[in-house]
């Protein structure tokens, strides 16, 4: 396992990573993948002592991670910080005409993890944006997703990160249930999508 004692893990992201955390309760880690995560490692290593937040907003871009960075994760001061974000730099293009150009998004998603690296030195999880084909409009968004993943793969190897790679694993999936089984809006996981992403997550750093 490669977390040790007393780290702290920070996810961070948009509607899937927040999934209705009480923002009252800096504790609150929501009801999907960061709340499993947290719960089966705490099950699993008591005698670890790992600390767990959850920050992701629902509608976040990269753009908004970057204004939020000091706040919602240096002060925070993880050893472990987690990131998916980039659906919403795809969805707004397609429903409110705000693109985010394939550069802006690598050079907005670089800098959050340069100034992670250089105050922290906390290590990183990159987490593959993804979307469903459900319903058929979403297949329309892969021209501008699918870049997108490409750039988290890139930063991934640059800032020798873990990589979950959930685009590929979403789209095995649908091979045994359809699409609305793990995302009912191809966005948003169901509760076996958000499963299907805890255990990535506890596959990359190695505790399961």
């Amino acid at each position: 396992m490669l977390l040790n004692n007393n780290e702290i893990v920070l996810f961070q992201g948009d509607s899937v990573t927040d999934c209705g955390r009480d923002y009252s309760d800096p504790a609150s880690l929501g009801n999907g993948y960061a709340n499993l995560i947290a719960s089966r490692l705490g099950y699993l290593y008591p005698e670890k002592k790992l600390t767990f937040y959850n920050r992701g907003i629902s509608g976040n871009r990269v753009v908004n991670l970057q204004n939020r960075w000091e706040e919602d994760c240096l002060a925070l001061k993880p050893t472990w910080v987690s990131i998916l974000i980039g659906i919403n730099d795809t969805w707004r293009r397609f429903d409110n005409n705000e693109e985010t150009s394939v550069e802006n998004y690598e050079a907005g998603y670089r800098e959050i993890l340069e100034r992670t690296k250089e105050r922290l030195g906390a290590k990183l999880i990159l987490m593959e944006p993804f979307v469903l084909p459900t319903p058929e409009d979403r297949l329309t968004w892969r021209s501008d997703l699918d870049p997108k993943i490409q750039v988290v793969r890139k930063l991934a190897k640059e800032f020798d990160a873990l990589l979950v790679p959930l685009d590929g694993l979403f789209a095995g999936a649908v091979s045994q249930a359809d699409a609305a089984y793990w995302a009912p809006d191809g966005v948003h996981p169901s509760a076996a999508g958000h499963a299907l992403m805890a255990e990535a997550w506890l596959h990359a750093v190695k505790a399961l």
